[in-house]
């Protein structure tokens, strides 16, 4: 993506006479791009996207437009419909203030050039605890149940309503669903005009004259087949610990023309696993670049990587209401006095638990799940420590190495990891996955994460099958001299899995070595993995399989200290495979493997993203 230059923009747009930069959704988004308000790097770059956006508009690249009257018709139905429901404020008119004109408006002023279908069909927000997320929702359901339409551009006129919308207030447990459900309840029965349109009774709403319905779902909703959304609102989407709720929402999408799913939410922990954190991460390669989809809006509010969370300053980034308090906004000045309560009495109690949720819900920065997640805090590093590929092979080339695995179910992943010393005293390590062709896109649904690109990529086989045949991983263990140069002088592994699979291993001149699964076994290569992670005495191949494994991994502790590896529960698909296999081998490692007093090699590190 090309920088942006807001001074090409002020003389390009002058190509488009009738777009008024002084518009509040054109005019917010040039004032975070200029710096006259606050704004961390990913609401910088959404913004700059719009206004790269309204310079491009209705070309053959680009068949959007936006139109004014579109968003305006949202900024109406909120300042002449809708009231607060809660608190001191309620029953007062909502006021939209000017970062909410901009998420609104980007959202519903781009529309198709030719028919005024919504450009956006998916939107992604997340921002800090206390911007009114759920009156928001509320007023965006009510809307799409009685006030949205489509026309094309600028004519009104030609407007035609969606028959039967069905509005899904989706949250991960049924309490969560109702709270915006609730919500608009309420602003539809406070507001005359709403009520007039809609139907509104204690466990259900229709449109009087169009049908249809507004309905709470969520995972305990027992039939969620046969969906046809005009809209789903999937509220704290942080919450949610599996994201099967939004692939059964965004399966049911194709049936209307002006649908929409959108996102709104806070931050959370388990920053590795979470299905809300992995949809963040897809949004924040749309704001550069790196993915292209025109139907996705995005927009990020948070502290940026390296800001000091006790610079007041900086809490705007997440917090956008906060610059209102200029214009007088009672609401933003009580807000500023919650945040500052809060980070007070967090770090005055130097309380880790009220650290987390400061940095988590008003700063709006995911952190790791728990004091037992084994790599907790480490991450970070490990992926640093990451180099290429084919500069991995050329430095592993004639090594010797210990092999580790470990056999899974055999519809499950299988691994084999291969551990050497470098010249500079640094070990080495790279892992391969094994997991059954055709189990391969079901895996994918339910470990969401993507096992048909990563064996394209080749950090994993698709064993031919149902099952996982360990025939392949055999052949790659004594086939690794050949392709690789790599002296395995061990092979480790789990006595009870392994036995009679390894056999053939041993048949090829290679060593076995048993390494029960047990703490008393697992506990030094354990630790010693961790503490050559953080000393930099590590390098790997940048496996995105093995990145994944070793961040699901949870630590189990005795008494004496001692620690093995775990997944979270029996059931969990959070695999940790590869870094198992990994531990096994380094378990023989730490002590055959010697250091050759040859060639002093320096790894050149993958630059940081």
């Amino acid at each position: 993506m090309t920088t942006f230059s807001i001074d090409e923009f002020y003389e390009k747009i002058k190509e488009f006479p009738w777009i008024d930069i002084e518009y509040p959704t054109h005019k917010y988004a040039i004032e975070v791009v200029t710096g006259k308000r606050i704004a961390c790097k990913w609401e910088k770059l959404s913004c700059e996207r719009h206004l790269r956006d309204l310079l491009r508009q209705n070309t053959e690249e680009f068949p959007y437009v936006f139109d004014y009257t579109r968003s305006n018709m949202i900024f109406n139905w909120f300042s002449k419909r809708c009231t607060h429901v809660k608190g001191i404020y309620s029953g007062q008119p909502i006021e939209l203030v000017a970062f909410q004109k901009y998420d609104l408006g980007c959202l519903f002023g781009w529309v198709t050039v030719d028919k005024g279908y919504r450009r956006f069909n998916y939107s992604f927000e997340e921002i800090a605890r206390g911007h009114a997320k759920s009156t928001k929702e509320s007023g965006i359901a009510t809307f799409f149940m009685a006030g949205d339409c489509y026309y094309p551009p600028f004519h009104h006129e030609l407007r035609k309503y969606d028959m039967s919308p069905n509005v899904y207030c989706a949250g991960y447990d049924r309490n969560q669903a109702k709270i915006v459900w609730n919500d608009a309840c309420m602003m539809g029965q406070k507001s005359p005009k709403i009520s007039k349109d809609l139907d509104i009774k204690k466990t259900m709403v229709t449109n009087k004259k169009r049908g249809g319905e507004m309905v709470a779902l969520s995972r305990e909703t027992k039939n969620k087949d046969g969906l046809s959304v005009s809209l789903s609102i999937i509220d704290e989407y942080h919450a949610h610990r599996t994201s099967d709720l939004y692939d059964v929402i965004r399966s049911a999408l194709g049936k209307r023309v002006n649908e929409m799913v959108t996102i709104i939410t806070t931050a959370g922990n388990d920053s590795e696993n979470n299905p809300c954190l992995k949809e963040e991460e897809l949004c924040k390669k749309i704001l550069t670049g790196e993915i292209v989809n025109e139907k996705y809006f995005v927009n990020i509010r948070q502290l940026d990587k390296d800001d000091d969370p006790h610079d007041e300053s900086n809490w705007a980034k997440a917090n956008p209401m906060l610059l209102e308090i200029k214009n007088g906004n009672e609401y933003a000045q009580g807000l500023y006095e919650k945040i500052k309560t809060d980070h007070d009495m967090a770090y005055g109690s130097n309380d880790y638990s009220k650290i987390r949720e400061f940095l988590t819900k008003r700063c709006n920065v995911w952190q790791q799940a728990s004091d037992d997640m084994f790599m907790e805090g480490c991450m970070d590093k490990f992926k640093s420590l990451a180099i290429d590929r084919e500069e991995f092979l050329e430095m592993t080339e004639g090594l010797d190495c210990i092999a580790g695995i470990d056999l899974s179910k055999a519809t499950d992943l299988t691994a084999a990891a291969y551990v050497f010393r470098l010249a500079n005293g640094k070990y080495a390590l790279t892992a391969h996955g094994y997991i059954a062709e055709e189990r391969a896109v079901e895996h994918e649904k339910t470990d969401r994460v993507p096992y048909l690109q990563w064996a394209k990529e080749g950090y994993c086989t698709l064993t031919e099958g149902s099952t996982v045949d360990y025939s392949d991983l055999v052949d790659d263990v004594l086939q690794a001299k050949e392709k690789n140069g790599w002296n395995i002088k061990e092979l480790t592994y789990d006595p009870y899995a392994a036995e009679y699979c390894t056999q053939d291993i041993e048949k090829g001149g290679i060593t076995r070595v048993k390494v029960p699964q047990r703490m008393a076994t697992l506990s030094e290569p354990t630790k010693f993995f961790k503490k050559i992670v953080l000393e930099g005495n590590l390098v790997h191949d940048g496996s995105p399989l093995l990145t994944w494994c070793v961040s699901n991994a949870v630590a189990k502790t005795d008494d004496q200290e001692n620690i093995m590896l775990s997944k979270k529960n029996r059931t969990d698909t959070q695999r940790i495979d590869l870094l198992a296999a990994s531990i096994n081998a380094f378990s023989r490692a730490i002590t055959v493997l010697k250091p050759k007093k040859s060639i002093f090699y320096v790894p050149k590190r993958r630059k940081s993203s």
